[in-house]
C-alpha cells in the first residue's frame, strides 16, 4: 500500500465521518456546539489516526495508532447514545451509527492482527 486512502479501513472511516458531520447537522442549535462537537472529532479521529498509524515506520507503532482508532469508534457510540438518551436521534438512527461503527471496529481489529503477523515475521535488523 502507498497511501492510507487506499485502506479499506480508513475508506469505511471516512464514510462515517461524512454521515456523522450530516446527522449532527439536525441537532438542536443548544446541542451543536456541545454533543455535536464532541462526536464530530471522535468520527474524524478513526480516519485521523488510520491515517497517521500509516505514516508510521514500524508495524507495532501503526499498531498502537489502530486501537486509538478503535477507541474513537467506541467513543463515538457513546455520544450517539447520549444523542438517543437525550431524544436528539431516533432508536432507528442510533442502530445504524452503532452498526456502522461496529463494522469500521472489525475491520480495525483485522487490520491490527494483519499488522501484529506482520511484525511477528519481520526479521530483527
Amino acid at each position: 500500500m502507498n497511501s492510507f486512502t487506499d485502506l479499506e479501513v480508513w475508506k469505511k472511516a471516512r464514510i462515517l465521518r461524512y454521515n456523522i458531520t450530516d446527522l449532527v447537522k439536525c441537532f438542536p442549535a443548544e446541542e451543536k456546539y456541545r454533543l455535536g462537537d464532541q462526536i464530530i472529532r471522535s468520527s474524524r479521529s478513526k480516519g485521523n489516526n488510520i491515517a497517521e498509524g500509516h505514516g508510521r515506520f514500524h508495524y507495532a507503532d501503526e499498531a498502537k495508532f489502530m486501537l486509538n482508532a478503535r477507541g474513537s469508534a467506541a467513543e463515538t457510540i457513546d455520544h450517539l447514545c447520549i444523542a438517543t438518551d437525550n431524544k436528539i436521534i431516533e432508536e432507528k438512527v442510533f442502530n445504524s451509527f452503532k452498526n456502522d461503527c461496529e463494522e469500521c471496529m472489525k475491520m480495525i481489529d483485522g487490520y491490527i492482527n494483519f499488522l501484529r503477523k506482520q511484525a511477528d515475521n519481520k526479521p530483527n535488523l
